[in-house]
């Protein structure tokens, strides 16, 4: 039950960091999740800090390059 949540949600894109990625660098996002996947076994975890860090900026340039304000600061 929770490996399908996991699963599901894997799927969709936890934070749509891989499908951008993969249309400018014009490789399958598949293979781009695979291959952080395989990395991130092999070095013991560090790659996760990186994925966490491009789903930090993607969202910031969601919010504020494109002017798309977060309602929570909206009084």
């Amino acid at each position: 039950m929770i490996i399908e949540k996991f699963k599901l949600l894997s799927e969709r894109g936890m934070f749509g960091v891989f499908t951008p990625l993969g249309q400018i660098m014009g490789v399958s996002s598949r293979r781009i999740r695979m291959f952080f996947i395989y990395i991130t076994f092999l070095s013991f975890g560090s790659p996760i800090f990186i994925y966490l860090a491009l789903a930090f900026i993607m969202n910031i340039n969601t919010f504020i390059v494109q002017k798309r304000r977060n309602p929570i600061w909206d009084f």
